[in-house]
């Protein structure tokens, strides 16, 4: 079991990796996101992400994740998602399609919000 759980993080990490001549995500006025990026952005709703990250991601409960984003790497970004820190109260997305399914557009989404790339956290898809 704990190698099945470090083991899909990693392979999760890679799929993304395929597209990596891709950019991450794409953003016009500041809040029209590219079609991917919404999908993460549906995914943080969907999950309520919000209940604990605050509604513009800047923190309640938990942390920051505008701030947190500038030094977690992609790679950790998805263990803790995956695995949850439970020491700290955040619970696990492993078991959550939602998220799991969507865990590269959810990075991507958050990323662009701490990049500062994207200025609101309410986003429309660009088309």
């Amino acid at each position: 079991m704990k190698v099945k759980s470090l083991l899909l993080p990693l392979l999760l990490c890679l799929a993304g990796a395929v597209h990596a001549d891709e950019p991450l995500y794409t953003v016009v006025d500041g809040y029209k996101v590219d079609a991917n990026t919404m999908k993460g952005f549906r995914a943080w709703r969907a999950a309520a992400c919000d209940r604990c990250h605050g509604a513009n991601q800047e923190g309640l409960v938990g942390p920051s994740l505008i701030i947190s984003m500038k030094t977690l790497s992609k790679q950790e970004f998805i263990t803790v998602v995956t695995n949850g820190r439970l020491d700290k109260g955040m619970q696990s997305f492993g078991n959550s399609p939602i998220v799991m399914d969507n865990i590269n557009q959810l990075y991507a989404y958050l990323k662009g919000r701490s990049d500062g790339a994207i200025t609101r956290a309410k986003v429309e898809e660009n088309k």
